[in-house]
């Protein structure tokens, strides 16, 4: 929360709804991005899929989210999770499992525990197998769960909607990854983490990132001020 923020809170203002997510609510769990995984994604163009899930992925670390990585048969089938999501995390080894469910690994399942977060914001591949069975697990449990669909993919886009469908009828908010980075900033004003989010943004975000690389070239708009050429 921003000094600006802080200050309205004490002073009885305008307060964000506790169903946000924030860097101090939430962790993010990637699961069984892979390249076999990916090879059968026709849900979402793959190089998008690659782009979305390390901006997310970035995300997490700029705002210092306590992130999981997970792999299904690493070595015997499915290959090793995508290099840019390993590169964002290079000290992290992911917790392979041989279950399609993750929540059904106990090395998984203790890994989230220990995060102690209570809103799960997950992306996977598949959509309609390896996100929805976690997802449907974590919600039994109490938990808050975010799916972040366009860091996720399914064998057809049917499946994929489908499968989405299913989640939120269950409970589950469907989010995208850049929708997840902004909400962590919420406010301009958040020096500390302004840079690394105009920096993600203009990296992976799109139409969005060339509009503030546009912005700052001609308008010189510097790290730490709120200003237009962000909203």
């Amino acid at each position: 929360m921003s000094t600006v923020a802080l200050a309205q809170a004490k002073q009885g203002g305008p307060k964000p709804s506790a169903k946000l997510l924030t860097p101090q609510n939430s962790a993010l769990i990637l699961i069984d991005h892979q390249p076999q995984m990916s090879f059968a994604v026709s849900s979402i163009d793959r190089q998008s899929l690659v782009n979305n899930t390390v901006g997310l992925a970035k995300a997490a670390k700029a705002f210092k989210v306590p992130t999981l990585l997970t792999t299904v048969a690493e070595k015997s089938f499915s290959g090793p999770i995508f290099p840019e999501v390993q590169a964002v995390f290079p000290d992290q080894k992911p917790i392979d499992r041989t279950s399609m469910n993750a929540w059904e690994d106990k090395a998984f399942y203790d890994a989230v525990k220990k995060t102690n977060r209570k809103k799960l914001v997950i992306a996977a591949l598949w959509t309609e197998v390896c996100l929805v069975m976690p997802v449907l697990s974590a919600l039994d449990e109490g938990y808050e769960v975010y799916i972040v669909t366009d860091a996720s993919g399914g064998t057809s886009k049917e499946a994929h909607d489908m499968a989405v469908a299913r989640m939120i009828q269950a409970g589950a908010q469907p989010v995208t990854w850049m929708q997840v980075l902004l909400e962590y900033q919420r406010d301009w004003a958040r020096g500390e983490t302004y840079a690394a989010t105009t920096g993600i943004a203009m990296e992976h975000g799109g139409a969005y990132g060339t509009g503030i690389r546009y912005a700052k070239g001609m308008f010189g708009a510097s790290e730490g001020k709120t200003s237009e050429v962000t909203k």
